[in-house]
């Protein structure tokens, strides 16, 4: 859903901590209210988040599921499918109940799954707001044709693009993260 009145950023802010069963999100000064999503969807994500859970080094980064938000620095509020957070950023929000966990800071991981409500503004507006933020690594899970898409930053603040259809995907941010996508896509 869309509330068509433009909101300011701190009237968002107030609304995600007054309304913590929806999950909002602030595009160009517009709500937009995070739709459900498909089985495929969900699916992938929490098979992919799970792997994530597992594999990273919880003294070093935390692993968030549809939960924390990104700022875009020209305002806009997203909330990935998955984050992985330092631990030296989540650590602000410890004990903090009633500030949502937003993030100006580029994120080692940030990751989208594609579904039919959502695919084509993912692609079109978060994938750019994502490499504007300089994202070390983002990634696209397609659970209808089985890809991963992964836009990884490099030295000169660029990206490059790699589409996986099938093996093992490594991290370039996470030391010692390997995703099986047969374990993502696993049907």
């Amino acid at each position: 859903m869309v509330v068509d009145q433009l909101v300011s950023e701190a009237a968002y802010v107030r609304l995600v901590v007054s309304d913590p069963d929806d999950v909002w999100e602030l595009h160009d000064g517009q709500l937009v209210e995070k739709p459900g999503m498909s089985w495929e969807h969900g699916r992938a994500v929490a098979l992919l988040g799970s792997a994530l859970v597992v594999q990273v080094d919880w003294a070093e980064f935390e692993v968030r599921v549809n939960e924390g938000r990104v700022r875009h620095p020209a305002g806009s509020y997203f909330v990935p499918d998955i984050v992985v957070v330092p631990a030296s950023l989540a650590q602000r929000y410890a004990n903090q109940s009633g500030t949502p966990p937003v993030f100006d800071e580029p994120l080692p991981l940030v990751v989208e799954a594609w579904s039919p409500s959502t695919g084509a503004y993912d692609v079109v507006a978060k994938l750019p707001a994502y490499q504007e933020r300089g994202d070390f690594e983002i990634w696209f899970l397609h659970p209808y044709e089985r890809t991963l898409t992964a836009w990884v930053r490099r030295a000169d603040g660029s990206y490059g693009e790699v589409v996986y259809r099938d093996g093992v995907v490594r991290t370039a941010f996470l030391p010692g993260v390997a995703i099986r996508l047969e374990d993502v896509f696993r049907r």
